[in-house]
This record gives structure tokens, C-alpha cells and sequence, in this order.
């Protein structure tokens, strides 16, 4: 089976090797470029430098690859998953990693040392007042740095040799240039990803974890499930 992956150019290097470990092939198609916003980068490395954050965030592994070689002086660093910290640990900078994939997971997993503490948080230009509300319910004082934009490249997504698509956010589906067709799986990467296919009348064939991993182990669940249906349907 080859699926199509939405990736923002350049950001799909592991992915062949993943897809291949579980037995699967794959290529990127991309709704969306970047384009980084300097002035705010450096905004945020010079707080960093200050030692103005008790704590950083980094939601992606984009934020990560940019910043990190900048860094100089580094508080409690949290990751959302093991491609961002692959990232920071390229830069030697040690980090820890949600055990969950969803920004949601932040809040819970630092607990009550949240109260009073400043958490710098480098990220796309796009909202998440969920992140924000609940850090300042617990106490926390977030400062959102929005290093870099998402783009909608406009470019139908090349699916003709395709038998699935995964989407790996919200805005890859929102934003892509697409046609769904007969016997194309249609896949989330996560609840978010999904919930923002259904507001769309779009109703997802498989929903990962929120990682490519727990995607693929969805898939192969939902293909074991197909085979042992065949047998009562002839």
C-alpha cells in the first residue's frame, strides 16, 4: 500500500523508513509551505538568552530544528514527541517528551509545577487558545512566540498513485487541493485532525494516535479487520 503524507516540503525525511518498518510506502504532498517570521525568532531566542522562561514548549519539530541551534541558555524543555526532541537532541539539548502527542497532554504533565512559572512557547501562526486558557487556569503564564507562518500552496495534491492520504493536521486538510475517489483511504493522524474532517462532513476511514506510528498500527488494524470480514461477504 503507498500513501500520500501531508508534509510541509523538506519535513518528510523519516518517513519512508517508517512507513517501511511496518510494511508500507509512502510520499509527501504538501497543502502548506512555511515561511519564517525572523523578527520573532530572534524576539525569542533573546528572552531565552535573558532567562525569561521557566520552561519551553515545542509543539512541533519545526520550531525545534529553527530554534535550537540558537539557543544558548536553556530552562525545562518539553517536547510533544519523539521527532521534536530528535530535534533538540541534534543541538545537545536535553528535553523532555509528552507521553502523548496532543498539546492538550502539557498541562497534565507538568502538574502543579505550572503554578507561577513562565512558559515560552515558539510556534506557527496559528491559534490555540485551548493551550493558552488551560496554562493560565493552572496558573502558568504562557508567552506565545509565533515564529513562522503556514501557507496554502494551492497546488491540487498529486493522489493518482495513492491508496491512502494522511493528513497530519487540521489546516494540511482545511487548506488542501484535493478530490476524494473510490477506494482511496481517507486517514487522521488524531482526534484533532480528525474533528476538523467531520466539521467538513468528511468522516475519516481511520483515525491515528496523533503520531505517524500509531497511524500506521490503526491502518493495519483496519486492513486485518477487512480480511476477516471477506470470508462472510461472499
Amino acid at each position: 500500500m503507498k500513501i500520500a503524507i501531508t508534509r510541509l516540503a523538506g519535513k518528510e525525511k523519516t518517513d519512508a523508513a517508517r512507513c517501511a518498518s511496518s510494511g508500507y510506502s509512502c510520499y509527501s504532498v504538501h497543502p502548506l509551505r512555511s515561511e519564517l517570521r525572523k523578527d520573532e525568532i530572534a524576539s525569542f531566542v533573546e528572552e531565552a538568552g535573558r532567562g525569561n522562561f521557566d520552561a519551553i514548549f515545542f509543539t512541533s519539530a519545526l520550531p525545534a530544528k529553527i530554534i535550537a541551534p540558537l539557543l544558548r541558555k536553556f530552562p525545562r524543555i518539553i517536547a510533544i514527541g519523539p521527532q521534536t526532541a530528535k530535534e533538540l537532541e541534534k543541538c545537545a539539548i536535553p528535553c523532555e517528551v509528552l507521553p502523548g502527542f496532543y498539546s492538550r497532554d502539557f498541562v497534565p504533565y507538568l502538574g502543579e509545577w505550572i503554578r507561577g512559572k513562565r512558559i515560552g512557547i515558539p510556534r506557527a501562526d496559528v491559534p490555540n487558545p485551548v493551550l493558552m486558557d488551560a496554562i493560565t487556569r493552572a496558573g502558568g503564564i504562557p508567552r506565545e512566540f509565533r515564529c513562522y507562518r503556514l501557507i496554502p500552496t494551492g497546488e491540487p495534491l498529486l493522489l493518482d498513485d495513492a491508496d491512502a492520504i494522511l493528513f497530519t493536521s487540521a489546516m494540511s486538510f482545511t487548506r488542501a487541493v484535493w478530490a476524494p475517489r473510490p477506494g482511496l483511504l481517507v486517514m487522521a493522524i488524531g482526534e484533532i485532525t480528525a474533528g476538523a474532517m467531520r466539521q467538513k462532513g468528511m468522516s475519516p476511514d481511520i483515525v491515528g494516535d496523533g503520531s505517524l506510528e500509531g497511524t500506521l498500527r490503526a491502518l493495519a488494524d483496519y486492513t486485518e479487520r477487512g480480511k476477516r470480514r471477506e470470508p462472510h461477504e461472499r
